[in-house]
């Protein structure tokens, strides 16, 4: 008994002792990833775990141009309707599987076809995938579709290990198998992601990581303690009353860069039981609210003048904002005289938020100030990944939520506010907008693009089943000997290139 129980120990202590000499990057993330599945899931920070263990066809650069990753080249043909891609050779599967034209074409069918599949709106223009050879694909569309390169460089571009979806369906997300350069190894939800490193990936040699732990700390001061201590190597969306302390810390340093996506109020105008309220029904009292909050001095309290505010799905440095729909400013007296014109003297709802003390801070902040205007907002602070599937289930009024963002406009539109886009959990429907979309995906005219999407801003500026109040930018916080990490607008942290200062 006493010889098995040395045993034991001795193996615990060689376990600990591999584990101690592996060179391990921990990251902090400020919300828990939903379901790991490229084709299902629809959060931030299930992108950033993703960025680590799946390849994608296409990847961009920090000034947004497309470049390669799984495949080397790619030519159009047929005005605009035919992408043929040469494939990577040597790249393979995380389960031994080669990575091939077979495995691009299942691929894409998975994400048109899934039952459970946020993707297919995204690739919808894709008619057929043709195998020319092994190393060779053809899309064929049913149209020109300018946004097609974008949705390949994000997860509908994602490839997953045929053999294990066969096998797995739409449970895949429970051991994800992909072809990035670690491959997952345990999951504790609402507390760490462990992937280790994939030593047959084709870019390995230039991962210098034998391990990366994602960990899940919501609250920001957290996340920050967890940093100065030296338990994380980084985190993500580092709040900006916390830039000060960073900076003043020899042993920390901060990176940044604008990003591509929007903070907002999503609100439940047609999905289920609980869209039948005021706010859900008349664009009026929707309107009044959005003039009841200042978006300036919203950006000022909550994050002391960090963010840029604006009113779009794009922000107003961007060559697609529409003009014709100016950010308007706070007028209590108008949406009183609104609430007023639809019959009320003040109603009350109820806006989800996550739990972080940034969300905690912003929802306080929007519901004083639609206080001031008869609005009464009941908060409700939500884990994440569940007020997102509340969302989707339409088990809500309203929610504070925002979107990361994409390469290309159409990413932070189109499947927001189609009829049957895949995250339009608003459920808004107007046939108009969805030809207006539609329209601006098919020209790669980008004056075109611009009056297209134009168009689009001012009837959905009337119906306002988004209020978009501002657009963030990425702050990075990592320790000072955390070297080679570079900053990019999509906000994905790429590990190749970093190591750690000796």
């Amino acid at each position: 008994m006493t010889r098995k129980l040395s045993l034991a120990v001795a193996a615990g202590m060689l376990l600990l002792g591999t584990a101690a000499s592996a060179e391990t990057l921990k990251i902090g993330l400020a919300d828990d990833p939903d379901v790991l599945d490229p084709d299902q899931s629809r959060t931030f920070v299930g992108r950033i775990v993703y960025t680590a263990l799946c390849d994608k066809l296409v990847d961009i650069d920090t000034d947004l141009n497309f470049v390669p990753q799984l495949a080397t080249k790619w030519d159009w043909s047929d005005g605009g309707k035919t992408l043929t891609m040469t494939l990577r050779k040597g790249a393979t599967f995380h389960d031994g599987t080669a990575f091939d034209a077979e495995a691009v074409k299942y691929n894409i069918e998975r994400s048109k076809t899934l039952p459970e599949s946020r993707r297919k709106s995204e690739v919808k223009s894709i008619e057929t995938v043709e195998v020319v050879d092994p190393m060779t694909v053809r899309f064929k569309l049913a149209a020109p579709d300018a946004t097609l390169m974008a949705t390949l460089s994000d997860r509908a571009g994602m490839m997953v290990s045929p053999k294990a979806a066969e096998a797995m369906g739409a449970g895949l997300g429970a051991k994800l198998v992909c072809s990035g350069p670690f491959k997952f190894v345990e999951r504790v939800q609402q507390d760490r992601i462990v992937l280790e490193k994939f030593a047959e990936h084709w870019n390995a040699k230039n991962i210098h990581f034998d391990q990366v732990i994602y960990r899940t700390i919501p609250d920001s001061t957290v996340r920050l303690a967890n940093l100065q201590a030296g338990d994380l190597d980084m985190l993500e969306r580092l709040s900006p009353p916390d830039i000060a302390t960073v900076k003043g810390d020899s042993k920390l340093a901060i990176v940044d860069v604008v990003g591509l996506g929007y903070q907002g109020i999503t609100i439940n105008v047609g999905n289920g039981e609980r869209s039948k309220t005021p706010l859900g029904q008349d664009p009026r009292v929707r309107k009044a609210l959005e003039l009841s909050i200042d978006r300036n001095a919203l950006n000022q309290v909550v994050f002391d003048g960090a963010h840029l505010p604006g009113n779009q799905f794009v922000s107003p440095q961007s060559q697609f904002y529409a003009k014709s729909v100016p950010m308007p400013g706070r007028d209590v007296a108008k949406a009183k005289a609104l609430l007023k014109e639809a019959g009320l003297e003040k109603f009350e709802f109820e806006m989800q938020f996550p739990n972080s003390p940034d969300g905690t801070r912003t929802a306080q902040v929007i519901q004083a100030m639609a206080a001031e205007a008869g609005i009464d907002i009941k908060l409700r602070a939500t884990e994440f990944a569940t007020m997102l599937k509340e969302q989707s289930a339409g088990n809500y009024q309203a929610t504070q939520v925002g979107w990361s963002g994409r390469v290309d406009p159409d990413g932070n539109i189109h499947t927001f506010m189609t009829c049957k886009g895949g995250i339009n959990d608003s459920k808004h429907c107007n046939p108009e907008v969805d030809k207006l979309l539609d329209a601006a995906r098919q020209t790669n005219s980008l004056e075109e693009r611009k009056n297209l999407y134009a168009s689009a801003m001012e009837l959905l500026d009337q119906a306002r089943p988004i209020i978009y109040l501002w657009h963030p930018k990425w702050i990075w916080a990592l320790r000072s000997n955390l070297k080679g990490y570079v900053a990019y607008p999509d906000a994905m942290i790429r590990l190749e290139g970093m190591r750690k200062a000796s």
